[in-house]
């Protein structure tokens, strides 16, 4: 089965190198509305939300219209992917963060900070281990961004997405396309067959996707608070539910797992500075490797990737200083292995508060498997399938504490170099994408060259327009 899943991945990825096609999809041993991939503008109060999938990008938004902030929208969004694109998100899985707040007094001191909730893998192993999983991190990451720089009250944010699961959303095109490449080895998993597939066909573009048994959970996560899902009695029932898909996690694992707040790897853009995402999530490292080159020589693409991917591997290899990785010129390396699947959204509030993350399950769909009663599926271990690129970066003016541009990168190994174009483009352009990052990646971009507080007028945002994604707001 490994071997046959490994070959539908990569023919696929031949196919659609741009998509964010996972690395083993579950063979695990031991992206005509014209709203759609492009700008939509909407009447309606000051903000901006951009995701690789459009119900997640509608929910930010309607968190901005409420009166929450950027990070309020981010969490919401990032609960909201875990119902519209489970392929890449996902409350089994992980992700990472860049936050901004943009008041010298704010809780970072005006400079952007990265919130890390990478994905570790369950202790657990043994003869009934054939699904290796990692130990769920995006309930806590959320919480996390949400606790330092969130101002609604944190269940007014899970409740959107537990109405999506409860009652309904339409299969976006991002969700039909994923089912659909991974279809054969994905509903060998009965539960998973009966969520992604009507009578054995994979769930069409527009297709009601209803998912009660994962309502009931972000339900319990609503009410008896994120703590339950990682230490009380929603952690008891994901230990005994992980044992059966094949993927054992332990309440000591969920108890354990804690994400972190930590400076992010800072360059300089001229006035301006750029905080990218520090390892574990190292797409952020080898974006600020791509980004330098860029810096000097835009349009050397070619050696921008390079060093981006031999970053990388230098950094899997020996966890090298990552400071001593950017100082470098080397662009040999060894190569990275197929990657997996990952999504990306960026969001900004009037006050010039930004939120730039990135998800994954480690593989598309994860250990392909969801947790009986719980409605969610684990992701992949990371010992069993190579981690993420995790790319996102955000760029501010020190002197002025102000936001300039945010962008997140997806795309497996393209991810970096996506991130890293995005952001040279739009930095030197003034506009948020004024043309298509390099095959494979793709970008969630914001960005306002008059900086925001500054002029709103200035601000524009946009989702990459090969994908079917949203980027919705109004200045």
């Amino acid at each position: 089965m490994k071997n046959l899943c490994r070959a539908i991945v990569l023919a696929a990825l031949s196919v659609l190198s741009g998509c964010g096609i996972g690395h083993d999809v579950f063979g695990i041993g031991g992206g005509a509305d014209s709203s759609l991939g492009q700008s939509a503008p909407a009447a309606s109060l000051f903000g901006y939300a951009v995701a690789d999938e459009p119900e997640a990008a509608l929910v930010g938004r309607q968190i901005l219209n409420l009166g929450g902030n950027a990070a309020d929208a981010a969490a919401a969004e990032g609960f909201a992917l875990a119902v519209t694109l489970p392929s890449r998100a996902g409350l089994g899985g992980g992700g990472a963060c860049i936050a901004y707040a943009a008041a010298a007094k704010s809780v970072n001191g005006g400079v952007p900070e990265a919130v890390l909730f990478t994905l570790n893998p369950a202790t657990l192993g043994g003869p009934r281990a054939d699904r290796p999983a990692a130990v769920p991190m995006l309930a806590r990451g959320l919480y996390l961004l949400h606790s330092r720089y969130g101002r609604s009250r944190f269940e007014s944010l899970v409740a959107p997405a537990e109405q999506l699961a409860r009652f309904g959303t339409p299969t976006s095109r991002a969700l039909a396309r994923d089912v659909a490449l991974v279809a054969g080895p994905l509903f060998a998993d009965p539960n998973a067959a009966s969520v992604f597939g009507r009578g054995g066909v994979p769930i069409a573009e527009g297709q009601g996707l209803v998912q009660p048994d994962l309502a009931t959970t972000l339900s319990q996560i609503r009410t008896a608070g994120v703590g339950d899902f990682f230490q009380g009695g929603l952690a008891g029932r994901i230990a005994q539910a992980s044992v059966l898909v094949g993927g054992p996690v332990t309440v000591a694992d969920l108890r354990a797992a804690l994400p972190s707040a930590t400076p992010g790897l800072v360059t300089s853009a001229g006035h301006d500075q750029v905080a990218f995402l520090p390892p574990p999530a190292d797409g952020g490292l080898a974006a600020a490797a791509a980004f330098r080159v860029l810096q000097a020589n835009p349009s050397d693409v070619q050696t921008a990737n390079a060093r981006a991917l031999a970053v990388a591997a230098r950094w899997r290899s020996g966890h090298e200083d990552p400071e001593v990785l950017l100082r470098g010129s080397d662009v040999s390396s060894a190569g990275l292995p197929a990657l997996p699947a990952s999504t990306s959204f960026v969001t900004l509030d009037r006050d010039g508060n930004a939120v730039v993350c990135a998800l994954s399950m480690d593989n598309l769909f994860g250990t392909g498997r969801i947790l009986p009663g719980l409605g969610f599926l684990l992701a992949a271990s990371p010992v069993a399938v190579p981690p993420p690129l995790y790319a996102a970066a955000l760029a501010w003016n020190p002197s002025i504490h102000a936001f300039r541009a945010g962008v997140g990168g997806s795309g497996q190994a393209g991810a970096p170099l996506a991130l890293a174009v995005a952001l040279s483009n739009a930095l030197r352009s003034g506009t948020p994408m004024p043309a298509p990052v390099p095959e494979p990646g793709r970008a969630t971009v914001i960005a306002c060259s008059r900086y925001l507080p500054g002029d709103p007028g200035s601000c524009g945002w946009a989702e990459d327009p090969r994908e079917p994604g949203l980027a919705v707001g109004s200045n």
